[in-house]
C-alpha cells in the first residue's frame, strides 16, 4: 500500500511527457517484480523511485517545455507505438488510415455506449464512444465527398492557458478533393465555457495549416432515423446489378416515382426493395431523407433533381 502511494505520487509530480510516464512504468513494474520481497528490498526500492522521480522532474525543468502548442501525438498506419511531431511539420501525414490514438472506453456500468461501425466508403471499420457519435459517422460514410474517416486520430497540444493541456479530436475526414475536416462530438447542451474554450483552440490551430474544424451536436429525428434504415443495406451484397440496372433505366424514362411503385413494377417487392435502399445508399437513386419520414409512399428519382 505505501509503494503504491509512493508510485502514485511520483506519477502526479514528475510525469509530464508520454516517454516518461512509459519509462516510469517499466521501472515500477521492474520494481515490484524483483525487489519487493523483504523489507530492505522496500527501502532500498523508496530510495530507487524518489531518485528517478528527481531525475525526471529536473530533465523536465532543464530541458522546459518539450511539447509547444500544436504538438501532435498519433500513430502512424500499421504501428502501435507513437510519433510525436509539430503540426506545421506533420499536417500531410495520412492521418485518416491512422490508429487511434487511444483505445474507446468500455467498462461495466458507464452511461455511454460504444462501439465499432463498418464504414462501406472506406470498409474499415471506425469506432464510436457515444450514439451521437455513430450518428454523425452514418452522415460521413454516406456522404459521398467523403475518402477516409479515422477516429481519435491524434492528441493535440493545446496552449496556454486552458482548462486541459491535451485534448483529443473524435475524427478526422479526408475529402475526395483532398481537404481535411477535424471533428468533435458533443451534444449543444453538454457544451460548457470550458469545452468551447478548447473547441475554439483546436479550431485555430487548425486553421494554421488549412485543415477545417467542426462541432457538431444533436441531429433531427427524422434525417437521423431515415439515414439508420437504408444503413442497413449500405453492403454490396444487398445490391443485384440485374435490378439495380431495371430500377434505373425506369426511373429516367418514367421520371420519380414511389417506392412502391417501383419495387412493385420490377418484380416481387421483398426481392427488390434491398436493391432500391442500397441504390439510395449509393445515391444513385435520389430520396427526400431530411424533411419527411421515409416510407413506401416516397417519392425517388434518378440522379439529380425530380
Amino acid at each position: 500500500m505505501i509503494l503504491s502511494h509512493y508510485i502514485r505520487s511520483i506519477r502526479w509530480f514528475c510525469l509530464t511527457t508520454p516517454e516518461a510516464n512509459m519509462l516510469l512504468s517499466h521501472y515500477t513494474r521492474s520494481i515490484r517484480r524483483f525487489c519487493l520481497t523483504t523489507p530492505e528490498a522496500f527501502g532500498r526500492s523508496r530510495l530507487t523511485l524518489g531518485a528517478m522521480g528527481r531525475a525526471l522532474l529536473a530533465s523536465d525543468v532543464e530541458a522546459g517545455p518539450k511539447d509547444p502548442a500544436g504538438s501532435l501525438i498519433f500513430r502512424e498506419q500499421f504501428s502501435s507505438a507513437t510519433t510525436s511531431d509539430l503540426l506545421a511539420h506533420c499536417w500531410a501525414t495520412d492521418f485518416e488510415n491512422s490508429p487511434p490514438v487511444r483505445r474507446v472506453a468500455a467498462y461495466k456500468g458507464q452511461r455511454n455506449f460504444s462501439g465499432l461501425w463498418w464504414c462501406a466508403s472506406t470498409n474499415r471499420h471506425v469506432g464510436f464512444e457515444s450514439w451521437l457519435e455513430r450518428d454523425h459517422l452514418i452522415r460521413l460514410d454516406l456522404d459521398a465527398k467523403v475518402t477516409g474517416i479515422a477516429s481519435q486520430p491524434f492528441r493535440i497540444k493545446l496552449p496556454k492557458p486552458l482548462p486541459q493541456t491535451w485534448h483529443v479530436p473524435d475524427y478526422f475526414v479526408r475529402r475526395a478533393d483532398g481537404t481535411c475536416l477535424v471533428i468533435d462530438v458533443r451534444p449543444d447542451a453538454r457544451v460548457k465555457a470550458e469545452d468551447q474554450l478548447v473547441f475554439d483552440a483546436t479550431a485555430n490551430l487548425c486553421a494554421t495549416v488549412g485543415w477545417d474544424y467542426r462541432r457538431l451536436g444533436d441531429l433531427p429525428c427524422v434525417g437521423r432515423a431515415n439515414r439508420h434504415w437504408i444503413a442497413g443495406y449500405r453492403h454490396p451484397r444487398c445490391r443485384n446489378q440485374e435490378t439495380a440496372n431495371a430500377a434505373l433505366r425506369r426511373l429516367n424514362h418514367d421520371g420519380p416515382s414511389t417506392i412502391r411503385d417501383t419495387a412493385q413494377r420490377l418484380g416481387d417487392p421483398v426481392l427488390v426493395l434491398p436493391t432500391i435502399f442500397h441504390l439510395m445508399w449509393c445515391q444513385e437513386v435520389k430520396v427526400d431523407l431530411d424533411f419527411h419520414r421515409l416510407h413506401l409512399d416516397s417519392e425517388v428519382w434518378a440522379g439529380g433533381t425530380p
